[in-house]
């Protein structure tokens, strides 16, 4: 009778020393996971911007008129259409060190920095432009949170202001 009871203690003990192993492989992995996926996703936001620069540069050089869709879907952080700075901005908040904090730096024509907020970083990539950018005919700004689904952006050369400059309207759905 002894012999079966000391079976299952073993196996209890067994057991619990496996998923302590588990648990702490798991506390060292984990972080290291998640930082790999923030990097793949910067670097996704990144293809996204540029790809939404292209647009805007096509759209302008199409003249007066011209209009284009872009989807663009946003896994992690948001994406901002600045109409008074006419920037397009993607923050994002992660454990992941893009760059080195306080620093900013060129990817192309997308200025990236990587900001120390409190233990965790805030990645920003921006993008500006000569041109006026418009959020829905407006110059307010327009924050677009990450979703499952993709946005479908409406990016259309307006002509001309007053002074000259090309409006660009970008009308998010």
């Amino acid at each position: 009778m002894n012999r079966g009871g000391q079976i299952w203690v073993e196996t209890v003990v067994y057991t619990l020393i496996a998923l302590t192993m588990i648990g702490a492989v798991l506390a060292f992995v984990m972080p290291r996971i998640e930082e790999i996926q923030d990097k793949a996703v910067i670097e996704q936001s990144i293809n996204a911007v540029k790809d939404i620069n292209n647009v805007v540069l096509s759209v302008v050089q199409g003249g007066a008129g011209n209009k284009r869709l872009i989807e663009t879907n946003i896994k992690k952080g948001s994406l901002i259409i600045n109409g008074a700075n006419n920037e397009i901005i993607f923050k994002m908040e992660t454990n992941y060190v893009y760059s080195e904090p306080g620093q900013r730096i060129n990817i192309g024509n997308i200025k990236a920095m990587t900001e120390d907020v409190g233990g965790t970083n805030v990645v920003t990539l921006t993008s500006s432009y000569n041109y006026d950018i418009t959020n829905s005919g407006t110059d307010q700004e327009r924050t677009i949170e990450h979703s499952t689904t993709p946005y479908t952006i409406s990016i259309e050369n307006k002509g001309e202001d007053a002074s000259g400059k090309t409006i660009v309207n970008i009308v998010v759905s």
